[in-house]
């Protein structure tokens, strides 16, 4: 339990350096977040194959709707910037822990991503200064419909790896 709930405010510190910091030196507390992450958990394999496949599929996610116009950072780009990449990578490093009770059943990520990102993506915009063109209702309710797919989705990811790195570990005791 203590590692459940540090896991909680270690995502919700890094949050915080992302939204309020931007493309900063607060980074860095990404960094520190994510080391603290891997030393605790004991198949970095498997955990990085999430990192890393949360971090691509969510950033290419955001950076659609970034090119649909749902956001607007205030200049002419493609690709979201950096800090809020890095919020894929943070939200990866929970759901094998303290976001674990939402996989099953599958309803609850959804509710939980229906009811919890809009709030989280409207939160940060206020704070980072992102603008929402098409309207805030809108945008709460396109981004409550996607993430109620998106939460599922990416418990199936950490699932895979989970039995992939198990898989692993019983051929590795038979041979």
């Amino acid at each position: 339990m203590p590692k459940l709930i540090a896991n909680a405010l270690l995502f919700q510190l890094g949050w915080l350096a992302c939204v309020l910091g931007g493309d900063g030196l607060w980074l860095l507390v990404v960094a520190g977040v994510l080391a603290v992450h891997l030393l605790w958990v004991s198949s970095w394999a498997a955990e990085g194959k999430l990192l890393l496949s949360v971090f691509l599929a969510g950033s290419a996610l955001d950076s659609f709707l970034l090119n649909l116009g749902v956001f607007d950072f205030g200049e002419p780009r493609q690709l979201i910037p950096l800090w809020l990449a890095l919020l894929w990578l943070l939200l990866a490093t929970t759901l094998n822990h303290c976001l674990a009770w939402t996989a099953q059943p599958w309803w609850r990520g959804s509710l939980l991503g229906a009811l919890g990102a809009p709030l989280s993506y409207y939160g940060g915009a206020q704070l980072a200064d992102v603008s929402l063109p098409l309207g805030t209702w809108p945008t709460l309710a396109l981004l409550a419909v996607i993430w109620a797919a998106v939460m599922p989705v990416l418990h199936g990811f950490a699932r895979l790896y989970r039995a992939q790195y198990e898989d692993q570990l019983r051929r590795q005791r038979l041979s």
